[in-house]
């Protein structure tokens, strides 16, 4: 398997990373200091340059291109911040992959166009209070009343709750006990009955929208049904996908670390020399290089692997656990080697080891990654309830 980039994904890449770096430092700055999404400008920008829906078929608005040229241009924006790339995340990796493959068409086309445009954001509601590694535990019920569907019940730590035009909401559908009765309804933000608490004030991820969701009544179309009861293992197929969205804005913190301290190292001198000079610096320079070359190999293999469709759960699992870990190991490092500096508000560095944290435990904790792990190697699934 070629893991080397094209002539014209390398070209994507450099203009992806001409434009972050370019336009995107600034703007970084300024969603972290107030705690603010991106505009809508912004995304009109981002639609204008081709960065939303890279991987979604030009049918229904996309590039058309594959999986690994979307997460090449999402690593260039999150090296940025996770704030600037997130949009990026939600649009090549989010639950809009879920619509295109299970969606029936005129939700397709009503939704999915207008997202590439930057005309809709759109978001995953999966966790519950109760339910958040125990997903199957979910209680929001959604019940099917003649032409519409009816929906009770709450999210928690949804990112872009109350800020997204419209969520992917897991439900339960039937009463079958477990995944068999769970399913997907979209359900747009101006739906009578839905209602948002307060944003989340996290550790990282500021400019990230978080803020849980209350269904009351909340009634939608009949076609608004993504996926029917019984269709779990379909949404947890598409979630493999966001999963290595996840693994590539991790390692966006980690490459983006990296980047800044070889020139730091360069630049700071100590005892009359680049610090770079010293071999303990050298040391820690390797072991990062070494930490974000596998973790990105690991996402190109199973961005490779899905072309065309979703990639397997030991792919994504690998690839997001082990740049998971990988983002926290090297942010920290970089930290380290630029000691005061590194610990300033006034350098991007402190947020990236933040940020790092928070892409480990969102979207299935690193431990849980290592249990999907484990049931893939053994070709089953392990009952924790027992």
């Amino acid at each position: 398997m070629d893991f080397t980039l094209t002539e014209e994904q390398r070209a994507l890449q450099a203009t992806a990373r001409e434009f972050a770096r370019g336009e995107m430092a600034r703007v970084a700055e300024e969603l972290e200091r107030n705690a603010t999404p991106l505009s809508r400008d912004w995304l009109k920008r981002y639609a204008e340059m081709g960065f939303l829906g890279v991987n979604v078929s030009a049918g229904h608005g996309g590039l058309g291109l594959g999986n690994l040229d979307a997460f090449v241009v999402l690593e260039e924006f999150a090296k940025v911040s996770s704030a600037v790339a997130f949009p990026i995340f939600e649009s090549v990796a989010g639950p809009v992959h879920a619509l295109a493959h299970f969606a029936d068409e005129g939700l397709k086309q009503r939704v999915i166009p207008a997202v590439c445009a930057g005309e809709m954001i759109v978001a995953v509601a999966m966790s519950e209070p109760e339910a958040g590694t125990a997903l199957t535990d979910l209680r929001t019920r959604a019940e099917i009343r003649g032409d519409r569907i009816v929906i009770n019940g709450s999210k928690r730590w949804c990112s872009g709750g109350g800020h997204s035009d419209a969520y992917l909401v897991y439900c339960r559908l039937s009463d079958k006990p477990g995944a068999k009765g769970i399913g997907a309804v979209f359900v747009e933000k101006e739906a009578t009955g839905l209602t948002f608490g307060e944003q989340e004030q996290l550790m990282g991820f500021r400019g990230i929208p978080e803020a849980d969701l209350y269904f009351d009544e909340v009634s939608v179309p009949a076609d608004h049904l993504v996926v029917p009861a019984g269709g779990f293992p379909k949404l947890m197929q598409a979630f493999d996908l966001e999963r290595c969205g996840n693994a590539t804005m991790a390692l966006g913190q980690a490459s983006g670390a990296l980047e800044d301290a070889l020139v730091w190292v360069q630049d700071r001198q100590q005892f009359g020399k680049p610090i770079v000079e010293f071999q303990a610096v050298q040391l820690k320079l390797a072991e990062m290089a070494m930490q974000v070359e596998a973790s990105r190999m690991l996402i190109y293999r199973a961005a490779q692997g899905a072309e065309g469709g979703l990639p397997s759960v030991l792919d994504s699992s690998i690839a997001k656990c082990v740049s998971n870990e990988s983002a926290r190991n090297v942010t920290s490092a970089a930290v380290q080697l630029m000691g005061g500096y590194g610990y300033s508000r006034d350098y991007p560095m402190e947020r990236r080891l933040r940020d790092a944290w928070g892409w480990g435990i969102a979207g299935g904790t690193i431990d849980i990654q290592k249990v999907n792990i484990a049931s893939a190697l053994v070709g089953r699934r392990f009952d924790q309830r027992r």
